[in-house]
């Protein structure tokens, strides 16, 4: 006989459904470590199932160590909004991005392969896999970036409870409370803007001479003579780089300074050079393609499922 507190004591455990764990410690003749392995067994063949389903949803959060000198953002993602939520969930997503920040992981593979920040009795992969089946769904961890400064500081902002994270590297030699502020106006300012290069000298050139390309049809479709096409083209694209580029953009807090201008203002009255020496920004579910729902088709599914 199974009792009630067997039950109960497993759920906390294991976080599984009373009916799930009722029938684990029937099966294990009430041995609560064989129930445990039971349930991870039939997690592990629930998460199998749950990987193909696609996961947007989620957060994207940052960490920086104590002296500012190790950093990282990631991205863990979930199906729904409602499991981004959920505290264990949210636990899971900060702890990756610690994890990236103070370990030596260099893609997600080896982070996966690394013992679990908070449970060192389990890699990450296998935390994952047990809060998959706990939750109910499909969650992954996608992406991360890490930055480490030896000249400087790294900073960051997380914007909107998880929805866009960035990180910013400053290079300086004296770093300041007011260089940390300045830090975190840079990590605002590309979180508004989305600048997708440093500067002109980092703009990928296929990308560049794409611009050009659609800057000329546009040119000649506007019926433009052909003597004064190029010269358009290349006034569209000075243009195009003040937009995409970091430090070329007008400061969100004062139009009268770009960032390159700030960065001067600030190197001069602080006394010492501060450059930006890379920044990454996420946004949740960005380039994920996600699965468009009929309510009314799935309800009907489900209804013949049901008979």
């Amino acid at each position: 006989m199974i009792s009630a507190s067997a039950v109960k004591e497993l759920r906390e455990r294991t976080g599984a459904a009373m009916m799930a764990c009722k029938k684990a410690l029937t099966e294990a003749n009430g041995d609560a470590e064989k129930a445990v392995e039971i349930l991870r067994e039939k997690g592990l063949a629930a998460a199998a199932k749950k990987a193909g389903r696609i996961a947007a949803e989620g957060l994207v959060l940052a960490y920086v160590d104590e002296n500012g000198k190790n950093g990282a953002v990631a991205e863990v993602n979930c199906e729904t909004d409602f499991v981004s939520e959920n505290d264990a969930f949210k636990a899971l997503a900060q702890n990756v991005a610690k994890m990236a920040a103070v370990g030596t992981a260099k893609d997600v593979e080896e982070l996966l392969a690394e013992k679990y920040i908070d449970d060192n009795s389990k890699t990450l992969k296998e935390f994952v896999t047990d809060l998959i089946a706990k939750l109910g769904e499909n969650i992954n961890v996608r992406r991360f970036v890490k930055f480490s400064a030896d000249n400087g500081l790294v900073q960051s902002y997380i914007h909107a409870g998880g929805k866009i994270g960035v990180l910013v590297k400053l290079n300086c030699d004296k770093v300041s409370q007011e260089v940390e502020v300045l830090a975190k106006d840079i990590c605002m300012q590309v979180a508004a803007a989305n600048p997708l290069f440093l500067d002109e000298s980092s703009v990928d050139h296929s990308a560049l001479d794409k611009e050009r390309e659609i800057y000329r049809v546009q040119a000649l479709n506007e019926g433009k003579p052909e003597k004064i096409v190029d010269k358009m083209v290349e006034g569209r694209i000075h243009k195009y780089l003040k937009e995409v580029c970091l430090i070329d953009q007008v400061w969100v807090k004062d139009s009268e300074l770009t960032i390159s201008k700030l960065l001067e203002k600030k190197s001069k009255e602080l006394g010492t050079e501060i450059t930006i020496a890379e920044f990454v920004r996420f946004e949740r579910g960005e380039g994920i393609e996600k699965k468009e729902e009929n309510f009314a088709e799935e309800v009907q599914k489900q209804m013949q499922q049901s008979k």
